[in-house]
């Protein structure tokens, strides 16, 4: 696409823009070539400057959170228009209900609402239902979680080689836990520190097995799955493990096969750490046979590619932009 076919500036509105992935969304989108942000909305900060939250937009926007009915905010994405759902669990449900959104406009919800397709949403893991999510109104952005562990199940899924139990160990950063304080956010507990959580329940769960089955019919196998907290802010690794008859080559070949074109999910020769993808909207996956066990290591950031990231590459579908658009973000390397 040149600069002459270039559609009218997408026209974007975020709701619960003052969290952390409405904060990520603002910092992404203020350098996408191809958006404008209408308004962001937000019930605890309206009429501050978007950087007395997010302080360090200071110098790039003079952005004013709103705090307006949607109703007067709605007509700001009348050509074009995203509106994006950045509130908590239970929250986009709730918006939804009590504000009518005109049918032209595209809507991204980050919560866990819509994930099992209800409502006329679409589950919006690009690598698995790209040409879906380019014809739909509506999109689910996938969880964090879900998406580092399904990266690394889907090739095995697709080729109907998930013959029996998966084993899962995975650790977040404390910003997956979202921006209101707790016990176990705190720094003082956090820092220096590892704990485990909603072992074999995380809520994630449902959508991985929803998807798995979606690609390998009759998939029954159970999924045990360790979640960890861990002492850092950003970023996601997860290692999964399960049978596989072929040899390294066998998997290698398939995985690549896989993903190839899906400019965000690379398999590398070299075992992967989260400082290769923290502040991108890379999946980088490694992979390991021992014994006749596969073991997929992958890393994402929770914060991007595990969230808002990932919305934007929706909004390029949606929009029939180049799905890397303003998604070319560099990792802190060192």
């Amino acid at each position: 696409m040149t600069a002459t076919d270039r559609i009218p500036p997408i026209q974007v509105g975020i709701i619960g823009a003052a969290g952390y992935t409405g904060g990520e969304l603002i910092r992404i989108l203020l350098n996408h070539p191809d958006t404008h942000i209408a308004f962001a909305h937000s019930s605890s900060q309206g009429g501050k400057k978007v950087y007395d939250t997010h302080t360090d937009l200071l110098g790039d926007t003079e952005l004013v959170f709103s705090d307006k009915p949607f109703a007067e905010l709605a007509p700001l994405l009348s050509r074009n228009g995203v509106l994006f759902l950045c509130s908590g669990h239970g929250a986009s449900k709730k918006f939804l209900a009590e504000n009518p959104v005109p049918a032209h406009i595209r809507i991204i919800d980050l919560s866990t609402d819509f994930r099992d397709e209800t409502d006329g949403f679409i589950y919006g893991l690009p690598e698995l239902q790209r040409d879906s999510i380019r014809t739909a109104g509506k999109i689910a952005n996938p969880g964090c979680f879900a998406t580092g562990i399904q990266l690394t199940l889907l090739p095995l899924a697709n080729a109907g080689l998930l013959n029996d139990e998966v084993h899962i160990s995975a650790v977040t950063g404390s910003t997956g836990a979202g921006q209101a304080l707790s016990a176990t956010t705190h720094f003082s507990w956090r820092n220096n520190n590892l704990s485990v959580y909603k072992a074999f329940t995380h809520q994630h769960l449902k959508e991985i097995t929803m998807n798995l089955k979606r690609l390998q019919q009759g998939f029954d196998q159970a999924i045990r799955f360790i979640p960890y907290r861990g002492d850092f802010t950003r970023g996601i690794i997860s290692n999964v493990y399960t049978s596989f008859a072929g040899s390294l080559e066998d998997a290698l070949n398939l995985y690549r096969s896989f993903y190839a074109g899906h400019p965000f999910t690379h398999v590398s020769d070299q075992p992967v750490d989260l400082k290769q993808v923290v502040n991108t909207n890379k999946v980088l996956l490694s992979l390991e046979l021992h014994d006749g066990q596969l073991l997929i290591t992958s890393v994402i950031d929770n914060l991007t590619k595990g969230a808002s990231g990932q919305a934007v590459q929706n909004m390029n579908l949606l929009f029939g932009l180049p799905e890397d658009s303003g998604l070319r973000l560099k990792a802190p390397a060192f």
